[in-house]
């Protein structure tokens, strides 16, 4: 069966993601519930962001 985008795990990993996202923005110290909160609408592309912009500034 093909699953669809309802489907629990799409919706675990897509938590899981946002909460790894959380940490990753605290560690550069950033807001962690901000980050998790962009990261839920977001999801990867907050992850680029946050590993290429946010690793060059100081």
């Amino acid at each position: 069966m093909i699953e669809t985008i309802t489907s629990p795990g799409y919706f675990v990993g897509w938590g899981t993601l946002a909460m790894i996202n959380a940490g990753i923005a605290q560690s550069k110290n950033r807001s962690g519930l901000i980050w998790f909160l962009i990261s839920l609408p977001l999801g990867p592309f907050a992850t680029l962001l946050l590993i290429t912009v946010f690793s060059f500034r100081k």
